[in-house]
């Protein structure tokens, strides 16, 4: 997401991607997580999750197959 509803500058982020690809350390070593907004704490519940994609498949018609 970029223009007026980016939640940082350009600045903040670039800094931000810079850390993350040249960084040793630990925090940065791993992958899947947000590093400056935390998302709804929905958004790690799995049991949310599958609810959520039912809904949707329920709604759109278009199943996720199973992994």
């Amino acid at each position: 997401m970029g223009g007026a509803g980016a939640p940082v500058d350009v600045e903040t982020g670039q800094k931000t991607q810079t850390w993350l690809a040249g960084s040793d350390y630990p925090a940065a070593q791993v992958s899947g997580r947000y590093w400056h907004h935390e998302p709804a704490g929905e958004a790690a519940d799995p049991g949310f999750q599958d609810k959520l994609i039912d809904k949707l498949g329920d709604m759109t018609d278009v199943a996720i197959p199973e992994s």
